[in-house]
């Protein structure tokens, strides 16, 4: 259940992230240019899952770091 969730959370940021500029979005537009959209999902919810993981066993707030 929780693989899903991430996949559709990522397939949502994906679809919308050519409109934006940020790093997050300048990284996943060219992922999606270099291995296509579903394998960018599939990284993208890899990326989040690790992050969250870090968060919930560190204690610590995610802060974006600086491109």
């Amino acid at each position: 259940m929780l693989r899903s969730l991430l996949i559709h959370g990522a397939r949502s940021v994906v679809m919308h992230a050519d409109k934006k500029t940020d790093a997050l979005s300048r990284w996943i537009q060219r992922l999606v240019q270099r291995r296509g959209f579903n394998k960018a999902v599939v990284a993208l919810a890899n990326k989040q899952a690790r992050i969250g993981w870090l968060v919930v066993t560190r204690g610590e707030v995610y802060q974006v770091r600086p491109a």
